[in-house]
């Protein structure tokens, strides 16, 4: 192998690790951003009876080798669909080892496919490009087809095909809007207004949940519980977000009819998770603050 190409292959290899600690950090600063309404966190399990915290970490960071293959096996390539057939076949073993590390409980189901979109698109372009440059790559490779994807549906899938409402899939293949027009300029805003940085996050995760169409809720509360966590959310930024007592009040109310409808957005969660990411590889005006001690092994 040519210097050259030595050097190619050692600074592919370090921009997939870092890709692949950024998103696995990003799954554990959610899991234990607290208190979110319905969702686990550092309080509890949330709706959940088959989560608690500590297996959400031991989730994130059984994903860690999966990140890391994505990003290198995706590494300047173009999307094609030879490379979304990869990145789903990545996806699916990362997922099967998920599952062994939580005894069959679905933890991430959803971050996987999120943040493995956005991994790969990143890589694509070399660990470089803008916010709308990444989303626009993993908008490119969701609209791919994958043969060998499995025909049954998922809980999310059958819910969004109930109700006729966008899932997770739609929001790849749109670009993740609710991230890049919603969720990123409101981090930003609520860092600008002297928010802390869990303050700013919770505002974001509130500002995703006043139009998302989170499958996690429409399968476990259907439309009525949609309607309450979007409504809900809205009640907390009105009453001037997190940081303010009146939004801390609202959130709490949320909170408790989220616990009581038995429902939980995780669909608005792992959309937290990769708002965080972009955060991180694309930075904007307002760098991230660290949100508390957390560690990747």
């Amino acid at each position: 192998m040519s210097p050259q190409r030595q050097l190619a292959a050692i600074v592919a290899e370090r921009h997939a690790r870092h890709l692949a600690v950024v998103a696995t950090h990003c799954l554990l600063e959610e899991a234990n951003l607290t208190p979110k309404p319905g969702l686990v966190d550092r309080r509890g399990s949330g709706a959940h009876k088959d989560l608690t915290l500590d297996l959400l970490e031991r989730s994130a960071h059984s994903l860690t080798p999966t990140f890391y293959a994505l990003a290198l096996q995706c590494w300047q390539r173009p999307a094609d669909v030879a490379l979304r057939q990869l990145v789903g076949r990545l996806g699916r073993e990362g997922e099967a080892q998920m599952m062994q590390t939580t005894a069959g409980v679905n933890t991430h189901r959803g971050a996987i496919w999120a943040l493995g979109l956005l991994i790969a698109a990143s890589a694509m372009r070399g660990g470089e490009g803008s916010v709308q440059q990444v989303v626009d790559g993993a908008a490119a490779l969701a609209m791919l087809p994958d043969d060998a994807a499995p025909k049954l549906f998922s809980n999310g899938q059958r819910a969004s095909s109930r109700y006729r409402l966008p899932g997770a899939r739609e929001e790849a293949q749109q670009g993740f809007p609710h991230v890049v027009n919603l969720a990123l300029p409101q981090l930003h805003l609520s860092r600008r207004q002297g928010a802390s940085e869990s303050e700013a996050r919770l505002d974001t995760l509130m500002i995703m949940m006043t139009s998302l169409s989170d499958t996690c809720v429409l399968s476990r509360a259907g439309m009525d519980g949609l309607e309450a966590m979007q409504q809900g959310a809205r009640a907390v930024l009105a009453a001037g977000g997190v940081s303010q007592p009146a939004g801390q009040r609202a959130l709490a109310r949320l909170d408790a009819h989220m616990l009581a409808l038995n429902a939980s957005p995780g669909g608005a969660a792992d959309l937290l998770s990769a708002t965080l990411f972009l955060d991180r590889i694309c930075p904007g005006p307002d760098a991230p603050r660290d949100a508390g001690p957390l560690s990747v092994r």
